[in-house]
């Protein structure tokens, strides 16, 4: 069984997961330095010792023969995902703020990660990931600050869907809204006033609602 990880191992294995599902292969020793700010290449591969001996990740050893740059292999991932299966979850990131110039679900934007239900998710949703609405601005829908919003990633909405925008470093959640050649991201509270969309304005949908999560404050 997979040992607890330190806060920087925790980080270590983030961003290789993400690495590898966000290019379909694991990062060189020489890109978790650079990424991870690692003072040295001696530094990444004491990590990921670490992540070998505690069971989250294999490391293509000298009797398989020499060691590559990219041979890391996810153990704790799947492990987790057999159990998630056999428990009806399934692991959702939580997106933060997002960072300039960085791909949506780039480890620094990931806060947390969060075992959902599958029943609240449609059939065939895949790819789903979380924000966390802050402010009052669509509380006509039901929808409050401090809700999980689960979005399914798609760079377009039709007229009166509920989507997540990306407007510079931050998510936005609003009413989509077209009429002619005028788009705007309408709140569901009369005390916020419509987003109107140019062209020049650095915004794109990332994804439509699908489902939401609120916990209970008593």
């Amino acid at each position: 069984m997979a040992k607890g990880l330190t806060d920087r191992q925790q980080e270590v294995f983030n961003f290789i997961v993400t690495h590898i599902e966000e290019k379909g292969y694991p990062p060189t020793i020489r890109e978790m330095q650079l990424g991870l700010t690692i003072g040295s290449l001696r530094g990444v591969t004491i990590h990921l010792d670490a992540l070998q001996k505690k069971g989250y990740i294999d490391r293509l050893s000298a009797k398989d023969g020499p060691r590559t740059s990219r041979g890391i292999r996810i153990l704790a991932r799947l492990e987790t995902r057999a159990r998630d299966e056999e428990t009806g979850l399934r692991r959702m990131p939580l997106i933060g703020t997002i960072a300039a110039g960085t791909p949506l679900l780039a480890n620094q934007n990931i806060e947390d990660i969060v075992a959902i239900p599958n029943q609240l998710l449609r059939s065939g949703a895949k790819d789903c990931f979380l924000l966390r609405i802050q402010g009052e601005s669509m509380t006509g829908a039901h929808i409050l600050p401090g809700d999980l919003v689960i979005i399914q990633p798609q760079a377009t909405a039709e007229n009166g869907d509920i989507v997540a925008v990306r407007l510079g470093e931050e998510a936005t959640v609003k009413k989509f809204s077209r009429h002619g050649n005028r788009i705007e991201l309408q709140a569901q509270n009369p005390n916020f006033a419509p987003i109107p969309l140019r062209k020049s304005d650095n915004a794109a949908i990332i994804g439509k609602v699908i489902g939401l999560l609120r916990g209970y404050t008593g």
